[in-house]
């Protein structure tokens, strides 16, 4: 076994706030340069990108893990990740059904682009990706299982979109093993405000949208391989796997 440098929070030019700079090749040059090992994309509310990064991460030589970032009903930010195509694209097309009926404005949020690995590209995705869900907390948990995936709320240190923000608390009442933070997040003060997430493991990320941002937030996993299922196990502190961040 052996410590992989992982992100598992970025953005593509389909995310109505992610720069177009943002195309396949050019994430997945950046993440090799700076060291990443293992990358996963996490557009808002849309898989619909997934498989023209997870080429361009094959010819950079880096694990990719499928993801989307979801936004609740109470405007939480989840990060869900998965396996493989077929997972994401099933619980994508679900989600996105889910959304609110709101037409994107480009002019305000910029375009959201669907593109191949060769950053050509295919369509304009109209519907607003920016919005929430019409699906709980507790209900996107069960979704993301329902499909095999793994999740865990995004930048809880933060006030917009995050459960701390949104609720003040973390449930005991649903299955949470890890918590996503910012790349500036002092973990010290944190965990001197909220005692109760030394119970579960942080991640850092970047949440990058930008070029500039990819790997400034990181986490370092020790795992067998650059699998969700090892990075799963590191999250638990099972069978020697474990989280440095």
């Amino acid at each position: 076994m052996r410590w992989y440098k992982a992100d598992l929070h970025v953005h593509s030019v389909l995310s109505p706030c992610g720069s177009l700079e943002m195309s396949p090749r050019e994430v997945m040059r950046t993440a090799s340069e700076r060291g990443l090992e293992i990358i996963a994309m996490t557009d808002h509310n849309s898989s619909a990108n997934s498989l023209a990064y997870a080429k361009a991460a094959q010819e950079f030589d880096l694990a990719y893990i499928y993801g989307i970032e979801v936004q609740t009903a109470e405007e939480i930010h989840i990060i869900a990740l998965f396996d493989n195509y077929e997972q994401v694209t099933g619980f994508g097309n679900e989600l996105y059904d889910s959304l609110l009926p709101i037409d994107n404005d480009p002019d305000f949020f910029g375009d959201q682009v669907v593109i191949d690995e060769n950053d050509n590209i295919l369509r304009f995705e109209k519907k607003a990706l920016i919005n929430s869900s019409v699906w709980t907390l507790e209900t996107a948990f069960q979704k993301i299982s329902h499909y095999g995936g793994f999740y865990f709320p995004a930048h809880v240190d933060v006030i917009s979109y995050s459960l701390l923000g949104q609720l003040g608390f973390i449930p005991t009442d649903i299955q949470i093993e890890a918590l996503g933070i910012t790349a500036k997040c002092d973990t010290d003060k944190l965990l001197k405000q909220y005692p109760q997430l030394q119970e579960y493991a942080l991640i850092r990320n970047s949440d990058a949208h930008y070029l500039k941002d990819i790997a400034s937030g990181f986490t370092q996993f020790y795992l067998h391989e650059p699998t969700l299922d090892e990075i799963r196990l590191a999250c638990r502190n099972l069978d020697g796997r474990k989280i440095k961040i």
